[in-house]
């Protein structure tokens, strides 16, 4: 029993292993893929509530962002040009936004400006020793 305990282990960490690296080799075609979908999404989307457009706000307000760059994204929808921009995409709890770009969430720039700064820091670490 023992012995089969630590086989199905080993396949489990076997698979584990090959999706890693399934993954890491396809990196830069599952990052397209989810931002072509993305975008899509964005074109897509209205207020009905279908699918789609309840991930993107999902998305928008778990990670406090707006499109798929940043809100600028969102000036080519139809959505926009009817409504302006979607309530997910609000920094406060009770905004209304319509087409001002000051009430929006980009955040997205201060993530990157983070990685950017994080970077630096760690290759200046091994300069300095």
């Amino acid at each position: 029993m023992l012995k089969l305990y630590a086989m199905f282990l080993t396949l489990v960490f076997l698979v584990e292993l090959v999706a890693a690296i399934v993954g890491f080799v396809f990196r830069h075609e599952i990052k397209n893929s989810f931002k072509n979908n993305y975008e899509k999404a964005l074109k897509q989307y209205n207020s009905t509530g279908d699918y789609r457009s309840h991930a993107v706000d999902k998305i928008q307000n778990t990670l406090h962002c707006c499109g798929v760059t940043d809100y600028r994204d969102w000036t080519d929808t139809n959505y926009y040009s009817e409504k302006g921009f979607p309530k997910s995409c609000c920094k406060l709890e009770d905004c209304t936004p319509q087409r001002d770009a000051d009430k929006v969430n980009n955040e997205l720039i201060g993530i990157f400006l983070a990685y950017c700064l994080s970077r630096a820091i760690t290759n200046n670490q091994y300069e300095i020793v």
